[in-house]
């Protein structure tokens, strides 16, 4: 049973473009009575959410660093625990994940982290499905199919723009991946917000019949381990270079039995920006993430473990891959306690994100002929658009979005005490950073 004091976390999820935004507009709008928390995640190098949402009264944090599902689950955990502090000041928390979110990681930071178990529960999972266009993504992207096979509330949206006969049939195809999640139909994401705010709590037993492993969390390193030290220097060293970079942290821990408590540690530190640690370059046990440049051939890198019995280290890939050993005057170290993380959560490694950030107006006849051209030359592969220009003439903020071919402008309200500047993101296959920005500046007035 849920704790009486626990406060209800609702995961809104869908792939890109399906209306989450409009859906979490309407959750902040409607007179339900409920003190809302929201938090933000984007996979894009800008941050453009935060403008989508319009004013209210509820609290909105974003995370634009990386998938919530992978390196910034520490910046969740940490937004999380900041929030526990404040719990008396709003009723419900919502997270918005991004379009390419894997759900399953994030709502098994409730099970697994013991401080959230005990302060949280899962109201539920709900997946908005975009009725036009999911079917081009069900084939060729895992994160379509995790996000429907996780709901337990699946809102099938934008249905006006898709005959009965395709309903049925993509219904159907849904049903084929979750056969028990309820499907509401909906225009603009119009739904009954209780319908979404009072589902009763994530439906684990389904949640293992599909992933047996669900518990057993995903992280954003692939080793760590425990070793004992008898010296407070010595060297690292590798000799294969698969990859020219490797991210590791390391830091003191009282002994073997300090493993779980070091993984939830580890997990924070790899949300972190890392320090760039060069060859011959010094890495220190302060717990820190590090970036080793790698070259290929022998190199060597100083260690300083401080006054400690013992260190724990995890890195970004397996230390075979990079044939790493930790020695010191006593000899090559072995790990008292070692566990593999294997990670089987990818982005398609064609889906990209292009992130332009530029002050001044734009001229409003030439930004159009841009955005259509862009739309009818590569529209198939551009899976979501979205902005915020300021146009020469127009005193009120102009919200763009945009997916694949269908394309959508909307007066922003005033810029008020906002710089006014143009933001616009493109997340796609075979994007081209260079002409995209070319094809922007030259719509600047």
């Amino acid at each position: 049973m849920l704790g009486m004091n626990t406060t209800p976390v609702t995961i809104l999820t869908g792939f890109l473009g399906a209306g989450k935004t409009t859906l979490l507009n309407r959750i902040l709008t409607e007179n339900h009575g409920l003190r809302i928390a929201v938090i933000e995640n984007e996979f894009g190098e800008v941050g453009v959410d935060h403008e989508l949402v319009i004013n209210a009264e509820e609290e909105l944090f974003e995370m634009n660093n990386g998938c919530i599902c992978c390196t910034v689950r520490g910046d969740l955990i940490r937004i999380l625990g900041n929030l526990m502090k404040r719990k008396d000041q709003f009723d419900h928390i919502l997270i918005e994940t991004t379009g390419l979110a894997d759900p399953g990681p994030v709502v098994q930071t409730f099970f697994a982290d013991a401080e959230m178990k005990e302060r949280l529960h899962v109201n539920g999972v709900v997946t908005l499905v975009d009725a036009k266009h999911i079917l081009a993504h069900l084939d060729d992207s895992d994160e379509a199919h995790e996000q429907i096979a996780f709901a337990d509330v699946l809102i099938l949206n934008k249905c006006d723009l898709v005959g009965e006969d395709d309903l049925t049939h993509l219904e159907g195809r849904i049903r084929g991946i979750n056969a028990l999640a309820k499907i509401i139909r909906s225009t603009n994401a119009d739904v009954p917000i209780p319908a979404i705010l009072e589902i009763g709590g994530f439906n684990l037993d389904r949640a293992m019949e599909i992933d047996p492993q669900f518990l057993e969390p995903e992280y954003p390193f692939e080793w760590g381990g425990i070793f004992p030290v008898d010296r407070k220097e010595g060297t690292l060293h590798t000799t294969i270079a698969p990859d020219p970079t490797m991210g590791i942290a390391m830091f003191a821990v009282s002994g073997a039995d300090a493993f779980a408590a070091a993984t939830e540690k580890a997990v924070r530190a790899f949300s972190d920006d890392p320090k760039h640690v060069g060859p011959s370059g010094t890495l220190v046990a302060d717990g820190a993430l590090a970036e080793l440049e790698i070259k290929s051939g022998p190199q060597t890198y100083a260690l300083k473990f401080g006054d400690t019995s013992h260190v724990a280290v995890f890195t970004e890939h397996h230390p075979d891959e990079f044939a790493l050993r930790f020695v010191t005057e006593g000899g090559t170290l072995t790990a008292l306690v070692e566990k593999n993380f294997k990670p089987d959560h990818e982005h398609d490694s064609l889906i990209t994100s292009v992130g332009i950030v530029h002050e001044g107006e734009c001229d409003g006849r030439r930004l159009n002929e841009w955005l259509s051209g862009i739309v009818r030359e590569q529209g198939a592969d551009i899976f979501r658009m979205k902005g915020v220009f300021a146009l020469k003439g127009q005193p009120d903020r102009i919200i763009f979005q945009g997916v694949h071919m269908l394309i959508d402008a909307a007066n922003g309200g005033p810029w008020l005490n906002r710089k006014r500047q143009n933001t616009l993101v493109f997340i796609g296959r075979y994007l081209d950073r260079d002409s995209l920005r070319e094809g922007f500046l030259s719509c600047l007035a």
